[in-house]
């Protein structure tokens, strides 16, 4: 079992920069595979990032590649999004998803944080 609270997320400008997190507790962190999960109006539920439990491998979807960049720090037990380059279309609920051992669905989740993008 793990908890999963993401703090805010935050407004920023088209091609701007954003950060987000996710703060995980109750469980070893370095057990679940990490990532963020958005869902823009208008568009189907989208898996943007994941990582490996060791931070060593990452996978991106095509929408996001080149610009955003997930990491995380197992001895905090934190994972990070960042988001470059963002653009309106980007403006959503993020959420911070975990996932252990035999690594199919992701069942658990963070409270979700907006995101929106200014044009």
């Amino acid at each position: 079992q793990v908890q999963l609270v993401e703090p805010g997320g935050g407004l920023v400008q088209a091609g701007g920069s954003l950060r987000l997190s996710c703060a995980a507790s109750g469980d070893t962190f370095s057990n679940y595979e990490m990532g963020w999960v958005r869902q823009a109006p208008g568009k189907e539920r989208e898996l943007v990032a994941r990582i490996d439990r060791t931070g060593e491998g990452t996978i991106y979807a095509d929408s996001v590649k080149s610009r955003f960049t997930i990491s995380r720090d197992n001895a905090n037990n934190t994972v990070y999004l960042q988001m470059n380059s963002v653009r309106p279309e980007d403006t959503t609920v993020y959420y911070c998803v975990a996932r252990g051992s035999p690594f199919g669905q992701y069942p658990y989740w963070g409270q979700g944080t907006q995101v929106t993008v200014s044009s």
